[in-house]
């Protein structure tokens, strides 16, 4: 396996984990963006008034968009696989 190759393979693979990651660290920045400007406007320090909607809205998207979730891994999985004559001879 050629140091391109390698190159290659963990360009693929950290594409991939943005892609994943993305929906998930959007809505819980805005989120979290919403709920700080909420707690500054009506002067609330609570901090469980951040923890349990952010956890929230997590759980949602994780359950919402699971579907997508796994079969974007399945295709890369079945991407690496395919091509696996490649990486080893």
């Amino acid at each position: 396996m050629t140091p391109d190759l390698v190159a290659e393979l963990l360009r693929q693979l950290m594409k991939e984990a943005m892609i994943l990651a993305a929906p998930l660290l959007i809505a819980t920045a805005l989120l979290s963006f919403v709920l700080s400007l909420f707690q500054t406007l009506t002067s609330l320090q609570e901090q469980s008034l951040t923890s349990v909607p952010r956890l929230g809205a997590v759980a949602m998207i994780l359950l919402v968009g699971m579907p997508w979730f796994l079969g974007r891994m399945a295709d890369y999985t079945r991407l690496l696989l395919v091509d696996l004559h490649r990486y080893i001879g």
